[in-house]
């Protein structure tokens, strides 16, 4: 019985070396990566009011109207694994394959007592190169093709899993292999984010008092290759009522605006905010505009470095008005409010990042981490 990459070997005229397996993410060196990118377009107003200094939301954040109506009702929280499963041969090449569990995690909370899974979208990929399609047939028709014969395999029914697709990286000479590989499973799972969001949108699920919060950047680059879904600009109307949440950022991606801003960012007071910046970026495409503002959750004697315990919190603006004068400012406001409260309780002793995480965030995290197949028993299965 053939395994996956045997099969995949056979089917594409290549050769499997049956390679050492392993998961990148356990062994690659640990190395701060950046929700946000460089090379952005700045504006100084992201919000209506024009701020100079830094405000401080604990009074709000205490008030009846904002602990007794959570505005947000969803928690969003994709991941990927990824694993080096195999070198395949074609010609007198050899390229990696590299195989992903991708987990796309919403949970809900329709009231202060309730919080439950939403929903859990799994999809088990591998990554092979271009050059796999040798014939005649467009890449999409080859690798759906290729697909379809592989989840009818024996070997994968027995053992109940299924491929969701096989997705295919540049082979140009030249190009890092494994990074390209990676790219293209990290796409999928921001694919599968945003048709979520758009689910929840289009259902009516989201609205002024149901907002979404999700775990990470808005800031989606372009994908070509992933139609509608590819531009952000496309289906940004359904991202009005959702908010990012990075723990990790640059703090000098807004320098070009502020020189200051890695300065006041350390320095915030505990619940202080910065004014809100308003930015595009190329790429994700200059016609999409960001508001983003940080937030400190955590008093600055929890953490490691200056910057433990601070937020930065993005909203795409979506009407002409927010697009032409920024975020009104009690929205901002709110928006910050709101998730002062969010990071309570704590998960000390339980995660490193406890003093940048907010708590429903958390739970999200966890469940998602709970239904990946463990990395041992997926690398075994190739």
């Amino acid at each position: 019985m053939a395994k996956i990459l045997e099969f995949i070997a056979k089917n594409t005229d290549g050769h499997s070396y049956k390679s050492f397996k392993y998961c990148f993410d356990a062994t690659s060196m640990p190395q701060i990566e950046y929700d946000d990118k460089k090379e952005i377009l700045i504006k100084k107003r992201g919000e209506t009011d024009k701020l100079t200094s830094t405000r401080n939301l604990k009074n709000h954040s205490q008030s009846d109207l904002i602990k007794k109506k959570p505005l947000f009702h969803f928690f969003l929280d994709g991941s990927r694994r990824t694993y080096k499963v195999d070198d395949l041969r074609y010609g007198k090449r050899l390229y990696p394959a590299v195989a992903g569990q991708i987990g796309i995690a919403c949970c809900e909370r329709e009231n202060k007592d309730s919080f439950k899974p939403y929903v859990f979208d799994r999809n088990v990929v591998v990554s092979i190169p271009s050059i796999a399609n040798s014939g005649s047939h467009s890449g999409e028709f080859f690798f759906n093709n290729l697909l379809k014969k592989l989840n009818e395999q024996e070997y994968l029914q027995k053992r109940n899993i299924q491929f969701s697709k096989i997705l295919h990286y540049s082979d140009r000479e030249g190009d890092e292999y494994e990074k390209k590989a990676i790219a293209t499973i990290q796409d999928e799972m921001i694919d599968k984010e945003k048709r979520l969001v758009v689910e929840l949108a289009k259902k009516g699920a989201l609205n002024y008092d149901a907002y979404l919060l999700k775990d990470g950047s808005l800031e989606y680059g372009k994908m070509p290759n992933k139609e509608e879904f590819g531009e952000l600009s496309k289906i940004r109307a359904n991202y009005s009522c959702v908010v990012g949440v990075s723990k990790a950022f640059n703090p000098e991606t807004l320098s070009k605006s502020n020189p200051n801003i890695s300065k006041i960012i350390a320095d915030l007071k505990l619940y202080d905010r910065t004014p809100a910046m308003k930015y595009s970026t190329e790429r994700v495409g200059t016609d999409v505009w960001f508001s983003v503002w940080y937030l400190r959750i955590r008093d600055v004697k929890y953490g490691q470095s200056p910057y433990d315990g601070v937020v930065k919190i993005e909203k795409i603006l979506v009407s002409d008005k927010e697009i032409e004068y920024g975020l009104e400012t009690d929205e901002v406001d709110n928006i910050s409010a709101q998730i002062i409260n969010e990071s309570f309780p704590v998960c000390y002793g339980q995660d490193s990042r406890w003093a940048k995480h907010l708590y429903p965030i958390y739970l999200t995290e966890q469940y998602a981490k709970s239904k990946y197949i463990s990395d041992l028993h997926f690398i075994n299965l190739f």
